[in-house]
């Protein structure tokens, strides 16, 4: 076999597992919908959900920067939440 058949058999299988991947990913996402459908459906708010879901991604170092800077740009807008003095 030439060197073309060889790249072009190694080519299409390449194509070939990727077209097999993105159809795992697409009933991959179809799944998760339905669980944000049924969470959504028992009264959970799925946009907090997957805010947490982004959040528990995240090492600790970078979330706490993202809150800190989060924060920041809050009081510099006066939109911070005001401290009651009931943190216990």
């Amino acid at each position: 076999m030439s060197d073309i058949g060889v790249g072009r058999d190694q080519l299409r299988a390449f194509i070939e597992r990727i077209e097999r991947l993105e159809e795992e990913k697409k009933a991959i996402a179809d799944d998760i919908k339905e669980v944000y459908a049924e969470a959504k459906g028992n009264g959970f708010d799925t946009k907090v959900m997957r805010q947490i879901v982004r959040i528990r991604k995240q090492d600790t170092n970078e979330r706490m920067e993202q809150e800190a800077i989060l924060d920041t740009y809050m009081h510099a807008l006066g939109m911070a939440m005001q401290n009651t003095g009931n943190d216990n």
